[in-house]
């Protein structure tokens, strides 16, 4: 019997870890902050800040490279994407319009693009830095 099925096993234990820390972290960074700014004019801004989405971000970044690091691409990518996803229609689901599906779609997109990106390079970088690690 081939081992296989024995690597199914991390990539998915990666997808589920991944995807629940992801949760945790839009929690943390987002999930609190429900308060939109009415602005002089009268339009609503909101209702998260900046900082919040960069921070958000920049603590996804260490998960995915962990994951990534360790070729455990499908977890980095699908992980985070589905954390993402399931968090933006959890905490978007209350818009009567609908239009909330259009901006959860583009969390979908986005994230798997970008994690896609950022574990081709990760993994890509690390076996540059190994094959010079051995030529030395």
């Amino acid at each position: 019997m081939s081992q296989r099925p024995l690597k199914l096993v991390p990539q998915l234990t990666a997808i589920l870890v991944l995807a629940v820390m992801t949760l945790a972290v839009w929690a943390s960074w987002l999930g609190w902050d429900q308060h939109r700014d009415v602005q002089p004019d009268g339009s609503e801004t909101g209702p998260y800040e900046a900082w919040q989405v960069i921070g958000l971000l920049l603590t996804l970044l260490a998960p995915v490279y962990w994951a990534a690091s360790r070729r455990y691409i499908a977890g980095a990518v699908l992980g985070v994407t589905a954390g993402l996803t399931v968090a933006a229609f959890y905490d978007w689901s209350d818009d009567a319009s609908g239009l909330f599906l259009i901006g959860v779609g583009m969390i979908m997109m986005g994230s798997l693009a970008v994690t896609g990106v950022a574990s081709a390079v990760i993994v890509s970088v690390k076996a540059w830095a190994d094959s010079t690690r051995k030529r030395s």
